[in-house]
């Protein structure tokens, strides 16, 4: 059996661990063959972007970041954007997709992804590729698992930064805003927050107010704080108002966010005379190394995709249900996002420690 694995849309730390075990348990345990597909599904467009993948050019990819067969979050072969004499059309690729599949002699196909690259798994799936998923974003919000590899590296790298961020805030007697990532999923600044000891969160899930995040903040100084930490998602939004978009496509699809952490800044600025100061986090985290507990998930995640492959269980996605690596149907894993809970026992608890998110 020759299996192809791919990894889609952006990337997160782990993706190599998941691609070293997949190559691993496939050829130690099974004794198949591995191909790398490259730069996504833009590889699956041409049948010389691949890379046969071995024991030993998997070595020592564990605890690297990124991942060695690149990735895009281009490339959508239902729906392949080219220009033709000067005018963009989109087409659906699809077909040769299908013939490059068969030209490579592939039996089966890893998708590496989150909502978007698994919905275009689940596509091809539906025209009979067997397709087997892996949840990877480091947002976290794939419903059908309880937690996507990425996701806690990620928070460990935005705690980080906060730990620092506020001995500047303190030295200065400044509010520090950080924007970090999350469009429509706030768990990496809840959690970040939370354990970085944030003063005010903001997330997509719970549009604030104003008047209510400066109010937080003048108490604190009222009650003699120096200095205060407001943690931004990048998908946050005030009640009645948007998300700051960077970029849209020409039919209004939102390709790019970022600004709100700019924006919470000067609004806090007009409506409290602080000295504020904006750092946004950016890619950093998905950036550098995976912390071991990714590592971990991820090589459990690779081991378990090449085990559904073995029993033929083509169209589902591994799930890591505590304490046990399940899976799911594609169909279930892409249904919904796994949103913060407004009234969930993380964000109450955040309030009854003083965190304010602003409502």
């Amino acid at each position: 059996m020759r299996i192809g694995v791919l990894s889609g849309g952006g990337d997160a730390p782990g993706l190599n661990a998941v691609i070293r075990a997949v190559t691993k348990t496939a050829i130690f345990k099974y004794g198949w063959e591995v191909t790398g597909v490259l730069d996504g599904f833009e590889g699956l467009l041409s049948p010389t972007k691949t890379r046969q993948l071995t024991s030993w050019n998997t070595r020592g990819i564990l605890f690297v970041g990124g991942t060695i067969l690149g990735t895009t979050n281009r490339g959508n072969p239902f729906a392949q954007k080219t220009v033709v004499n000067g005018r963009e059309i989109t087409e659906d690729m699809s077909p040769l997709v299908l013939n490059n599949i068969q030209e490579l002699g592939l039996d089966c196909l890893v998708v590496i992804g989150g909502d978007g690259s698994l919905k275009i798994g689940h596509g091809l799936y539906k025209l009979g590729v067997p397709v087997i998923g892996v949840p990877k974003t480091i947002d976290n919000d794939l419903s059908a698992t309880h937690v996507t590899f990425g996701f806690q590296t990620a928070v460990d790298t935005a705690t980080e930064a906060l730990d620092k961020l506020h001995t500047t805030a303190e030295s200065h007697q400044r509010v520090i805003v950080l924007e970090l990532m999350g469009r429509y999923a706030g768990w990496i600044a809840l959690e970040a927050g939370i354990a970085g000891s944030a003063d005010v969160i903001l997330i997509p899930e719970i549009p604030f107010k104003w008047e209510k995040v400066a109010e937080k903040l003048l108490e604190r100084k009222k009650a003699g704080s120096k200095s205060s930490i407001v943690v931004v998602a990048e998908g946050a939004k005030p009640v009645g108002g948007e998300m700051a978009v960077r970029e849209k496509a020409a039919d209004g699809y939102v390709l790019r966010l970022g600004g709100m952490g700019e924006r919470v800044g000067s609004e806090i600025g007009k409506r409290t005379g602080f000295d504020v100061r904006v750092t946004v986090l950016g890619h950093l985290q998905r950036g550098g190394s995976p912390d071991p507990f990714d590592r971990l998930l991820a090589s459990r995640y690779g081991a378990a995709a090449v085990e559904l492959i073995a029993k033929k269980r083509f169209g589902e996605m591994v799930s890591y249900q505590p304490p046990d690596i399940t899976s799911v149907p594609i169909e279930q894993a892409i249904d919904k996002l796994r949103l913060v809970d407004p009234d969930g026992d993380l964000v109450k608890m955040a309030e009854g420690i003083g965190v304010s998110f602003g409502r």
